[in-house]
């Protein structure tokens, strides 16, 4: 019988992401995404940080002035940052905790929000940066761009301290709700649909998550 032979299968190119040029993002936000967050987190030597994926990680950062230790970025967990807000808020009472994050990579995980309404802890406040795009992605359309509302998500979930900030006007009542309620405060602002500036950072993630640790450990000091 003779013998077959089988020709291994051409490797396929490498898909090249496509990305939706900023001329042609169409959004209802406005506001410059690294000064609204700057703003609405104001000084943050005495609070902890979880700064979502992609461009929010940035924002965070640059709102707390770098790749500092009281930052953790977080990298290929989408959906990971409001949780991990939870339980680091619940696990330190006395300590503010923002997450910063996308809207994106909160629709991944929106669930989230009725176990924090459920526990409410008042050391929780959350800023969503919507841009109405999935960034990481390549700057397709989000939900919210085709009308889901986060904010009357986070209000369904239980949590009472929200707003939604479309004008710079409104960012300083908006910080002082995050740092002065009583429970979980929530801050949906519309930024503008454009390419964060990157804040360079270390991307090993065990050695990020190992100086977390620390220094949460030292201010519990």
């Amino acid at each position: 019988m003779a013998k077959t032979t089988t020709k291994s299968a051409a490797k396929a190119a490498p898909k090249t992401k496509t990305v939706t040029p900023v001329s042609e993002r169409k959004s209802s936000g406005h506001l410059d995404r690294r000064q609204a967050t700057i703003r609405l987190l104001g000084k943050t030597d005495d609070v902890l940080i979880i700064g979502g994926i992609a461009g929010a990680k940035d924002d965070a950062m640059g709102a707390a002035g770098g790749d500092v230790a009281h930052c953790y970025a977080l990298g290929g967990a989408m959906g990971a940052a409001c949780a991990m807000g939870l339980g680091l808020a619940l696990a330190q009472p006395t300590r503010r905790v923002f997450v910063v994050t996308g809207e994106g990579e909160l629709l991944m995980n929106s669930g989230t929000l009725a176990t924090i309404g459920v526990l409410n802890p008042p050391n929780l406040s959350i800023v969503v940066l919507d841009n109405e795009y999935y960034g990481e992605t390549g700057y397709q359309p989000s939900h919210t761009a085709r009308g889901v509302d986060l904010v009357k998500i986070a209000e369904g979930s239980g949590i009472k301290a929200t707003r939604m900030v479309t004008k710079e006007s409104e960012l300083d009542d908006a910080a002082r709700m995050l740092r002065q309620s009583n429970g979980t405060s929530f801050v949906v602002a519309k930024v503008a649909p454009t390419d964060p500036e990157r804040v360079p950072h270390s991307r090993d993630g065990n050695w990020q998550r190992q100086r977390f640790v620390r220094t949460v450990a030292a201010w519990k000091k």
